[in-house]
């Protein structure tokens, strides 16, 4: 561990040293260069390819895409001539005079370009351009799925854990940088799923029907002030091209069990609307098996008192269909209107077998308990999206706004069987409990922003955000007493759920020579109440109520500097706030078999964390970041002991702190491969009080993640990628080291249309989470293997005329934050 921590160090300290030379050679003032693109009808051109030239030999100085609005801009420019060259498909080169820039004219805005459209009808034309798998970004990293081979027939969830930073505990909790509490968006809306339902979505939901993760650690004012460690938006696929086009995925997957799925991509397009699809089709089957061992001690002199071993096998069956249809309106060149309604459908079968020993200090068998189950889970998804835009002018004046309504409904059916044996397997007792378990929630969203450039150098961005969110959960069990089934009422519930997040920010930008400032306020007012309505059959009923009401401001702050052309540096603070998933608060048991039950907790309080970073960037490959957050109120997983069951449910234990260490990194090995590796130390600190005992619990945990891209000849490309992690810990949990390795190949198929991908997962069979919890009087370890390793094959076929349209497609809405803290079903 130390040597790796050394390691990890000293390339640390390689990356900050890089900018010392350069400190002599910072030099004086640069030039800045600015413009706009758009169409002989006035509509702006996004994605248009601009290119800076020096005028006396028109070789390249820079490159970029022109960004909302149809915007470029070029900064930290030396003195010389200069001209501007922009090309976009289906229009011809545009070449502008030469301009010079120097001490008296630093600051050059070239009026709107107008592109003039090709007389001559264009073929078919199929655009395969080759991106990068990881793009560092100012404010965010993004990790481009189909540029790495062994995503296909993968699912989201396993693109995540081999994602930069990114880490997936034992129950598929996310973690950024060590830290728990990520906000999950997709398409920019939260998915209103706690974590363990988010976990078994994503689980299940292919990665050919995403393009793109935008990993921020520290998000500006402008989004939903939850998740603590920052937001991963989950960008699915969508198509701008005019016409009739798009591409279908088909993909195999096997591991033990076969995980077939396939997907389709489409897109019609003319000059005043847009219409999209995509949708998809997963099947999978796989396995996970279980083992615990707990040892009880005493109170007095934490001697064995008795122990607890349980062997768990489960087989899962999890067919998921997911659907998004969506049009753009064109009003006008400057105004669109439109709608998205998307859902999902996911019916889980979940079926468990536990052996149970309950033994003496001496490790006789006193009592065996045999437990088969099974577990139907239903859930449905729909959600329904109008969005309007307006651009006020060229230079990026807009107004935007969303209204959402999302629901889910889900129903499970349980039937647990427990059958307890004496030493020789001599029937003693068995019981049968069968659990129906409806719930829905409703979901209402309207949120608005407005941005303003004055004089193309400060920007203000303001906006507000309501929601409405209603639950209302049922827990109906029953006892089957001689094949009747009699009302167990004592844990026979019914719970609702209200609450309103009512949301206004502020944020500005500006830019001052070569420093870049940006500062944000966000206030949200939360008001929430619970019912707990208990059950006819009890004489106190069990009613009860509970409400809050409370204000919270979340500044944000960032500041760049620019060195020079090859160093960079920046300094980030932001404050986040991390509620409760809305299941959480139910405080339901939920069993899981005889001797471990779930259970939520109604005052279970929000947490929040401040954060700072300071990153250096060297040469747009290598980024150094230093990082540190306090997060009060810390909740998390725990784990209560009653009698030899355990409850597992959310509790706040006091105070987390978190420090750590990142080296990032794209290095050129040779012209046909590209390395990415992912370097993290962090070191975490938890400090509190828990069912009566003091927490005093730290670790620093190391994290690598390498990502090797090969390019070939002919249209072959592979590759080999890998992760590992040390030592770490969660809350209550020690998770042992685990990593992985994965490899693939691919190759491009008719004229470039169609690819075909083969890839190994988990190849070695090493990812299998191994820990430790000790709590109250209960050390226990546990094992966890599921069906890891696999090989998939998948063939995609792209079709269609992709000639990128002028107008930005809105696919998504504004319901983000609550959407992530709903619990769902799905594949474990």
């Amino acid at each position: 561990m130390k040597k790796m921590t050394l390691h990890a160090l000293l390339a640390l300290g390689v990356s900050i040293s890089a900018f010392v030379p350069a400190l002599a050679q910072s030099g004086k003032e640069k030039g800045r260069i600015s413009g706009t693109v758009s169409d002989e009808n006035k509509k702006t051109i996004e994605s248009a390819s601009v290119s800076l030239l020096h005028a006396k030999d028109s070789s390249v100085v820079r490159q970029m895409a022109a960004g909302q609005g149809g915007r470029f801009e070029f900064e930290n420019i030396k003195d010389g001539a200069y001209l501007v060259s922009v090309s976009a498909i289906g229009h011809p080169t545009y070449y502008s005079a030469a301009f010079e820039i120097s001490s008296k004219y630093s600051n050059v805005v070239i009026q709107t370009i107008q592109l003039a459209t090709k007389s001559a009808e264009l073929k078919e034309v199929a655009v395969t351009g080759r991106k990068s798998f990881i793009e560092q970004k100012p404010d965010r990293m993004v990790v481009n799925v189909d540029a790495a081979p062994t995503n296909a027939g993968s699912t989201v969830m396993d693109v995540l854990e081999k994602s930069p930073g990114v880490t997936i505990d034992k129950d598929g909790n996310i973690s950024l940088k060590g830290k728990q509490g990520v906000l999950i968006m997709i398409d920019n809306k939260p998915t209103y799923l706690n974590a363990t339902q988010l976990a078994n979505y994503l689980k299940s939901l292919p990665a050919s029907a995403i393009e793109q993760l935008e990993i921020m650690t520290n998000p500006s004012a402008k989004y939903d002030a939850s998740g603590n460690s920052g937001i991963i938006n989950i960008k699915t696929k969508k198509n701008k091209a005019k016409g009739f086009n798009g591409s279908v995925t088909t993909t195999y997957t096997q591991g033990v069990y076969p995980k077939p799925g396939a997907s389709a991509n489409l897109n019609y397009r003319n000059g005043k609307f847009n219409v999209f699809f995509n949708g998809g089709y997963s099947h999978w089957e796989g396995f996970q098996e279980l083992d615990i061992n707990r040892n009880y001690l005493n109170a007095s002199d934490h001697k064995i008192n008795s122990i607890f071993t349980q062997h768990s096998s489960m087989k899962f069956t999890n067919p998921e269909l997911n659907a998004k249809l969506g049009m753009d309106y064109y009003l006008s060149s400057k105004t669109t209107i439109g709608f998205v309604a998307s859902g999902f459908s996911n019916n889980e079968t979940d079926e468990s077998t536990s052996t149970i020993y309950l033994k003496n200090p001496s490790h006789s068998v006193d009592s065996i308990v045999y437990s088969p189950s099974i577990n139907k889970t239903k859930w449905r998804n729909g959600s329904f999206n109008l969005n309007f835009r307006h651009q006020f002018d060229s230079s990026g004046t807009e107004l935007t706004a969303d209204a959402d309504y999302v629901r889910y409904t889900s129903g499970s059916d349980q039937f647990f069987h427990n059958i307890t044996y004496d030493p020789n397997w001599n029937k003693i007792n068995e019981t049968i409990l069968t659990g129906d378990l409806p719930s829905q929630i409703d979901i209402y969203s309207l949120k608005s922003d407005f941005t303003h450039f004055f004089n193309h150098a400060l920007k203000v961005e303001a906006g507000f955000k309501t929601s409405y969110v209603s639950t209302d959960n049922q827990a109906n069990y029953f006892n089957v007493i001689n094949g009747e089934p009699i009302v167990d009422t004592t844990k026979t519930n019914h719970f609702l759920y209200r609450e309103n997040v009512n949301a206004v920010y502020v944020n500005m930008s500006r830019q001052v020579k070569k420093w870049n400032f940006q500062v944000g306020l966000r206030m949200e007012n939360t008001n929430y109440s619970g019912h707990q309505l208990g059950n006819e059959y009890t004489v106190n009923n069990n009613d009860s109520l509970f409400s809050r009401s409370y204000f919270n401001l979340f500044p944000t702050a960032y500041v760049s500097y620019q060195l020079n052309e090859k160093n960079q540096f920046s300094v980030n603070y932001g404050r986040r706030i991390d509620r409760p998933a809305y299941q959480d608060l139910n405080p339901f048991l939920f069993f899981l078999d005889q001797y471990t039950y779930q259970a939520g907790n109604p005052y279970l309080q929000p947490q929040y964390t401040d954060n700072i970073e300071l990153s250096h960037t060297y040469k747009g490959w290598l980024t150094t970041t230093l990082n540190y957050s306090n997060t009060k109120n810390f909740f998390t997983e725990t784990f209560e002991q009653d009698g030899h069951a355990t409850i597992v449910r959310n509790g706040n234990i006091g105070q987390r702190q978190n420090a750590g260490a990142a080296v990032s990194a794209q290095i050129p090995v040779k012209k046909w491969w590209t390395a990415i590796v992912y370097a993290n130390v962090n070191y975490n600190k938890f400090e509190g009080m828990l069912y009566g005992e003091n927490i005093h619990i730290s670790a620093t945990t190391f994290l690598i993640n390498l990502n090797n891209q090969f390019h070939f000849a002919k249209g072959w490309s592979g590759e080999l990628s890998g992760f590992y992690r040390t030592k770490g810990v969660e809350g209550q949990i020690l998770i042992e080291p685990f990593g992985q390795a994965s490899a693939a190949i691919s190759k491009q198929l008719m004229k470039d249309k169609a690819n075909l991908k083969l890839g190994f997962r988990d190849m070695f069979y090493t990812e299998k989470v191994k820990g430790q919890i000790n709590f109250q009087q209960t050390e226990a370890t546990f094992r966890n293997v599921r069906d890891s390793r696999q090989v998939s094959l998948s063939f995609t076929y792209r079709f269609g005329k992709p000639i990128k349209g002028s107008q930005p497609n809105r696919h998504s809405g504004g319901a983000g934050d609550e959407s992530k803290r709903v619990k769902s079903g799905g594949n474990n």
